[in-house]
């Protein structure tokens, strides 16, 4: 039966991947005029390596579910060390692949915080609202009760932070090697010095650190590692999952001895196979 999931999971990725850029609909949310906050960027970076950086506009990139619909939606979040964005193989790729399964997947083009945690924030929680339908901007039929939200590095930091912190919580979570922790050998510094400036207070960093944000109404998470990541240490993973165990909340944790940071979707990571059926697997059995 496990063979079989994979074999049906890698079907409905390769049938996605044939699709590439697919998107149905896109939504600018809001900018710094019109959002509630601004990150007092005059104007955007440029663009690198096909990534935009220190962006100053919300979107969002919805595609559409392919085949049965299963009545959930997932808001992306890709990483980028909240510098850029990496919008290929942490976004459109990881939407199509949700899509092939039956999701709304929605690619949120964030603005980069600048020292202002509360934008990217806000902007993952109107996100949410959107596709739950509590803000207007989605039409009907692609609107969802059950969301969740994924994220990839400082992209998961933003998921596990609209997760404990958020106005508007997802119903579940799913995280790619995500910057958690801002402690000495745990952080990613160059997420956290544009999270909150390189002038942050030690008590900021504190706050900041997610697994300190665990709450009984956190929702629960699906979190993935490998071990040998040099870029964000891997006992970033062990630390949000300890942090909702010990709140009682649902949890999956899975750390893979060896596929470095940033592998996302890309074919060349070698337990692929293994974590796509896992995740759709660990969803429907976790979540209401």
């Amino acid at each position: 039966m496990r063979y079989l999931l994979i074999l049906l999971s890698f079907l409905a990725f390769s049938a996605s991947a044939q699709e590439m850029g697919d998107v149905k609909l896109t939504l600018n949310v809001w900018d710094n005029q019109t959002a509630p906050h601004s990150n007092e960027l005059a104007q955007a970076g440029p663009m690198r390596n096909g990534r935009p950086s220190f962006t100053i506009e919300t979107k969002l990139y919805l595609y559409t579910p392919r085949g049965a619909k299963n009545g959930r939606g997932v808001v992306i979040c890709p990483g980028g060390g909240y510098q850029h964005l990496s919008m290929e193989n942490e976004g459109a790729r990881m939407a199509e692949w949700f899509a092939a399964n039956g999701y709304v997947a929605a690619v949120l083009h964030y603005r980069m915080p600048n020292g202002h945690p509360e934008v990217p924030l806000e902007d993952a929680c109107q996100a949410i609202r959107l596709l739950r339908g509590k803000a207007e901007g989605i039409p009907a039929e692609w609107q969802v009760s059950t969301v969740g939200i994924v994220g990839s590095s400082a992209g998961g930091h933003l998921a596990a932070m609209t997760s404990t912190m958020g106005d508007e919580r997802p119903d579940f979570t799913l995280l790619f090697y995500p910057v958690i922790s801002a402690g000495e050998k745990r952080q990613h510094k160059g997420s956290f010095d544009n999270l909150l400036g390189k002038d942050r207070t030690a008590e900021q960093s504190e706050y900041y650190s997610l697994q300190n944000r665990v709450t009984e109404q956190t929702p629960p998470a699906f979190i993935l590692f490998a071990d040998d990541d040099r870029t964000v240490p891997s006992i970033n993973g062990p630390l949000y999952y300890m942090a909702l165990k010990a709140k009682g909340i649902k949890a999956s944790l899975h750390i893979y001895p060896y596929g470095g940071h940033g592998f996302g979707m890309r074919d060349s990571f070698h337990y692929k196979p293994s974590w796509m059926p896992l995740m759709l697997d660990w969803i429907e059995k976790s979540v209401q």
